[in-house]
């Protein structure tokens, strides 16, 4: 009976922060104390030390530094987690040290954290490292933040001091993104406004610290509503059954319900869940589940689980803030992996936009990231990532940089919501930018198999584009035009004029045409927006091998004349924005290589 009670509390996430010596551990050990979580032998420990030191009040901070580092120092040096609950609720305090060069041990702690207490010193007021820990706090989009005024017992319990650092601080805050910022003034040691208040500060009408944590509203905090499941695990028991495994990271998993799985775009039914040992109905963000689903579809590890009305942003280039984890500074001419969610994908960082100085939030140009330092960051990814905005979704908006060769974590990121950088979706995204793909080559060189599976692929992503085949424009609209210099320069205009007019409208238009003229062609790409010329590459010998169409054959036997490549000149291109030498790759390198080319050309997703 105890064990379910337990199981239905809520559990609230807590971390603790400040400057050093502001008294965080003793703090947590009063919580723990008041809160009746700590052992009969910890007591008489801390018996021993109040009468070895000759002390009143028992010291609650030995229960915390653990490390004889830390008790020797006095200070706290890495991050502790520490658990206990009441009638109503249960609690994890991720205890973060105070020192400037933990800034990275702070991240860490209040990345899952509901809600954060930052303490200060009655004496000292707003210190630099407060306002760092106010700006991580707002970084990392903990609206409920409590500036815990500790040993109040050092100031005569004034209202005037309490009342200017609370100035202070709203001061400092009104540039930040924290919409609920409470004040409360305590005495950790003396446990005044810990759990009870003893009428010391008659002239505070807050809240009791205490009663503070058992009434702060969090569950609504979580999203319910953007249903996100990274695939972690694809399971075989055996060749009848499929089954993937994974975390929700947001919104409402549910049975019978149809689902899509990105970046593929096919969709399902979910046939069942399984929570643990038991099939369920349905689960929700934060439980790990096995789920099946009634067809058999191909899916991946770093695949995401959504439903059709409602996707994530999709981009290859991103902004986010960082903040830099590692003793070695940020090297923008490097790549490093990017872990999010499930996925591990490479990633270069294309521009650093500034530093941020935590002291006044001002922003400074700045070639590089130091060991604690936060900036703002251009990313561009080698595959496309699936994300949504951090203040939108945290755990879909966040990742980690991780150095190629050590393998070490060298950063802490979220990604900001900036239509810039980031697309809205995908079909939105592309019908800002049109775009004309000329793919130009001697007959039989692969022209048109590469242009139809192109669009193919672009098509299947909800792209807007469209195809203008050599033979397809000849036999429908230039069927009165021959094969004469004058006539193919013609040709090749009305093709232009067409490619043109429909990526002015947002379509990208793939043009597979021989177009042997090189003059036109340089023409085009001076005066058409957004004009790639893709040079399919087969030698002349390939391609009559080939001989696809029939058509070197009748060349050969005098059926056709003005031939391009035998009876008339092809004009290679000196410097194409892309060549695909068909005679060395596969169809579906090639296809593979223009696909790659498009979406770095134009960052979209396919």
């Amino acid at each position: 009976m105890e064990e379910n009670k337990m199981k239905n509390k809520e559990l609230v996430r807590l971390t603790t922060a400040g400057s050093v010596d502001d008294g965080k551990s003793t703090l947590i050990g009063r919580l723990l104390y008041e809160c009746n979580a700590i052992y009969s032998d910890q007591l008489e420990l801390l018996e021993k030390i109040r009468k070895k030191n000759g002390g009143e009040d028992l010291d609650f901070a030995f229960l915390l530094d653990g490390l004889s580092a830390e008790q020797e120092q006095g200070i706290t040096i890495d991050v502790a987690y520490r658990y206990f609950s009441t009638d109503k609720r249960k609690y994890i305090i991720a205890d973060v040290p105070g020192h400037e060069q933990y800034t990275r041990n702070m991240v860490t702690g209040a990345s899952n954290a509901q809600v954060a207490l930052i303490l200060v010193d009655a004496r000292k007021g707003l210190l630099r490292q407060s306002k760092r820990h106010l700006f991580i706090a707002s970084l990392l989009g903990l609206q409920h933040v409590a500036i815990v005024i500790n040993k109040m017992d050092l100031v005569d319990y004034s209202q005037a001091v309490y009342d200017k650092i609370k100035r202070d601080f709203v001061e400092f805050s009104i540039k930040l993104n924290i919409s609920n910022l409470t004040f409360i003034p305590i005495s950790a040691l003396k446990g005044e406004m810990v759990t009870k208040s003893t009428g010391k500060m008659p002239w505070y009408k807050g809240w009791i610290l205490l009663d503070y944590l058992e009434n702060i509203q969090v569950v609504s905090e979580r999203n319910l509503i953007d249903f996100r499941l990274p695939v972690q695990i694809i399971l075989r028991p055996d060749q009848d059954h499929r089954y993937y495994a994974g975390l929700v990271e947001s919104g409402v998993f549910r049975k019978g319900e149809e689902i899509m799985i990105l970046p593929s775009r096919q969709k399902s039914i979910v046939k069942s869940i399984i929570l643990g040992l038991n099939q369920v109905k349905e689960a929700s963000a934060g439980q790990s589940i096995v789920f099946s689903l009634q067809d058999n579809i191909d899916i991946s590890r770093g695949d995401i689980v959504v439903r059709q009305d409602n996707l994530p942003r999709i981009a290859s280039r991103f902004e986010a803030s960082l903040c830099w984890l590692d003793k070695r500074p940020l090297d923008l001419s490097r790549t490093y992996i990017l872990k999010h969610t499930s996925k591990e994908i490479r990633c270069s960082l294309d521009v650093l936009r500034y530093r941020i100085n935590t002291d006044n939030l001002h922003r400074k140009k700045a070639k590089t990231l130091h060991l604690n330092e936060i900036g703002r960051v251009i990313i561009n990814t080698n595959e496309e990532i699936l994300f949504d905005p951090y203040i939108q979704n945290k755990n879909l908006g966040n990742f980690i940089l991780i150095d190629e060769i050590s393998n070490n974590t060298v950063a802490a990121g979220v990604i900001i919501k900036d239509k810039k950088y980031a697309n809205e979706d995908i079909a939105s995204s592309v019908k800002k930018k049109g775009a004309i793909l000329w793919l130009t080559g001697l007959s039989g060189s692969g022209k048109s198999t590469i242009a139809n599976k192109v669009f193919d692929n672009l098509q299947t992503k909800g792209i807007d584009c469209e195809i203008l085949d050599g033979d397809v424009i000849r036999q429908n609209l230039n069927n009165h035009l021959g094969f004469s210099k004058e006539d193919r320069l013609k040709n090749m205009e009305i093709a232009g004029f067409l490619a043109n007019m429909l990526s002015k409208h947002g379509v990208v238009v793939i043009v597979a045409l021989i177009s042997p003229c090189k003059f036109k062609r340089e023409e085009f790409k001076n005066k058409f927006d957004n004009f790639y010329e893709i040079y399919i590459n087969a030698s002349l010998a390939v391609c009559e091998q080939r001989d696809v169409k029939g058509l070197y054959k009748k060349v050969r036997q005098g059926e056709i004349v003005n031939f391009t490549g035998i009876d008339n000149v092809y004009e290679q291109p000196k410097t194409p924005d892309l060549e695909v030498k068909t005679d060395k790759l596969s169809v579906d390198e090639a296809v593979d290589k223009v696909t790659k080319f498009i979406k770095n050309k134009l960052k979209l997703f396919i």
